[in-house]
C-alpha cells in the first residue's frame, strides 16, 4: 500500500490515549505521520504530542475534521456534546468515526452527528500505552465490514481486540477499561504484604509486580484456566493452599466481581449524564 492510499487519521483530543494509538498507528504502518493531526485545548499536550509523534496538531477541531477520513473522539465523555456540537457540520460522509469515550453510545453519537454517519465506538484500555491493550469496538448500522477490519486492525496494533454486540461495552468498560486499577490495588496489596513479612519496600514491589505479570503470561501464553495455575501452585498442606484460604475469608474473588460490577454501571450512567 502506498502512502497516497494510507487514511488520514484525525485525534480529536490528544492525551495519553490517543498518543498511545497514534504510535500504534505508526508501528503497525496504518499510516504515516504527515497523514496525522491532532486537536487538543491544551497547549501543553499538542506540543507533546508533537514532539513525541511528529504529528501536526492544533487548536481547531473542524480542522482535524477537514484534513481526515478517519475521525477519532479521544474526548471525555463529559464534554462529548459540546464537542460533536462544534464538529456536527464538519463531519461528512467519507468520514469513519470513531469513539472511545466511555458510556457514550452509538445512538447518542449518531443523533449528534447524523443518523448517516459510519460510526464505531470503542472501549480501550490504558495498557495500549505499553502495546499491552485489552479492547472491544461495535459498530454502527452504516459502518462498513472495511470499516470494522480497519479498527480492529488499530487495536490490535497496540494489543487485543474483539467486536462485540454494543450492549456488553459496558461490561468491557467494568472489566478491561477500569481492571488496570483493580490489578493495581491487587499488586499494591502483595507489596505491602511482603513489607509486613519483613521485606524492603522497592523489592517487595518487584517482587509483586513480577509475579503478577508471570502469572498472566503463564494464563495468556500457555493456554492455563487461572484455576489450572493455582491447582499448579497449590500444593497439599502447602503454604499457597493456607494464603488461598485467608484470600476466601476475605471475600477477594467477591469484591472483585463486585468491583466489576460497580465500574459497568458506572459507565452506564455517564452514558445517561
Amino acid at each position: 500500500m502506498s502512502d497516497a492510499t494510507l487514511p488520514r487519521v484525525g485525534f480529536i483530543g490528544g492525551g495519553k490515549m490517543a498518543s498511545a494509538l497514534v504510535k500504534g498507528l505508526l508501528a503497525a504502518r496504518l499510516t504515516t505521520p504527515d497523514r496525522l493531526i491532532a486537536s487538543d485545548i491544551l497547549l501543553a499536550v499538542r506540543e507533546a504530542l508533537a514532539r513525541d509523534a511528529s504529528v501536526r496538531v492544533t487548536a481547531d477541531n473542524a480542522a482535524v475534521a477537514a484534513a481526515s477520513d478517519v475521525l477519532i473522539l479521544a474526548v471525555k465523555p463529559q464534554v462529548m456534546t459540546s464537542v460533536l456540537a462544534e464538529l456536527r457540520s464538519a463531519v461528512e460522509a467519507r468520514h469513519l468515526v470513531i469513539s472511545i469515550a466511555a458510556g457514550i453510545t452509538l445512538r447518542q453519537l449518531s443523533d449528534w452527528l447524523g443518523s448517516d454517519r459510519r460510526i464505531i465506538r470503542v472501549m480501550p484500555n490504558t495498557p495500549c500505552l505499553v502495546g499491552a491493550s485489552a479492547s472491544a469496538f461495535a459498530r454502527g448500522a452504516h459502518a462498513t465490514d472495511n470499516d470494522a477490519a480497519l479498527v480492529e486492525r488499530v487495536l490490535r496494533a497496540v494489543g487485543i481486540a474483539f467486536e462485540l454486540p454494543e450492549h456488553l461495552l459496558d461490561a468491557v468498560t467494568g472489566l478491561s477499561a477500569s481492571g488496570p486499577a483493580f490489578v493495581a490495588v491487587m499488586i499494591e496489596a502483595l507489596a505491602d504484604g511482603g513489607v509486613l513479612m519483613g521485606l524492603p519496600r522497592d523489592i517487595a514491589l518487584a517482587l509483586a509486580t513480577q509475579t503478577v505479570y508471570g502469572a498472566a503470561k503463564m494464563v495468556l501464553e500457555a493456554g492455563l484456566h487461572p484455576a489450572q495455575l493455582k491447582d499448579m501452585v497449590a500444593s497439599p498442606g502447602g503454604t499457597t493452599m493456607a494464603g488461598v484460604h485467608a484470600l476466601e475469608r476475605g471475600r477477594v474473588r467477591a469484591a472483585l466481581i463486585d468491583a466489576v460490577e460497580a465500574a459497568t454501571l458506572r459507565a452506564v450512567e455517564l452514558g445517561k449524564e
